[in-house]
């Protein structure tokens, strides 16, 4: 009997030190990252291709058309103001807006792609709460999202300066592999 009291006893210790032991292990593991990660590049039916037709307005209402970006790197980021990923990633896209405005001519331009469905005030409350000063396009009915093949937000794509689909990234993003993978984009880019 007093076997199974000590059992009684030690069994949750041993849980909680495997469970420390786990989450410690978690905690590494989803905290390192490789040199050149490119675990969020996926394949797409848009890349080496033009880039999909964009024209909308911006959350400023300003007119918005892609094929207007031609002669510029630019990278297209899908966003919901309710997605957590997404909200997580922010930071991250304001410190590589920043790198990009300090590089010129030469950085790329950053625009927001906004989800069908998600609500335009909490979008507006979003980006005037937080830093980050780039356009933020409206898809009013789910075309942009469709015309690129967004399956989950937030989704990144980088598209060269002839307005070919370069790169398509799932997932959140942060400054430094964004900058990486624009890098790598950059370095393979041969002008027609």
């Amino acid at each position: 009997m007093s076997e199974t009291i000590s059992r009684r006893r030690i069994a949750p210790i041993v849980v909680l030190v495997v469970a420390a032991v786990l989450g410690g292990l978690f905690w590494v593991l989803a905290g390192s990252k490789a040199e050149n990660d490119t675990s969020g590049v996926i394949d797409s039916h848009l890349l080496g291709k033009a880039a999909p037709s964009v024209r909308s307005t911006t959350l400023d209402d300003e007119p918005f058309d892609l094929s207007r970006r031609k002669g510029s790197w630019v990278v297209i980021n899908f966003f919901n103001s309710t997605c957590v990923p997404c909200v997580a990633e922010h930071p991250e896209l304001v410190r590589f807006a920043d790198q990009q405005v300090a590089l010129g001519a030469a950085g790329a331009e950053l625009y927001t792609v906004l989800q069908f469905g998600d609500h335009i005030g909490s979008v507006r409350a979003f980006f005037g709460s937080r830093e980050g000063d780039w356009p933020v396009v409206r898809d009013d009915d789910g075309g942009i999202n469709v015309s690129f093949g967004v399956a989950q937000v937030p989704e990144t794509f980088i598209i060269d300066p002839d307005g070919v689909v370069r790169l398509r990234w799932a997932g959140p993003l942060d400054a430094e592999t964004l900058t990486t993978l624009l890098q790598q984009q950059r370095a393979a880019y041969v002008q027609p």
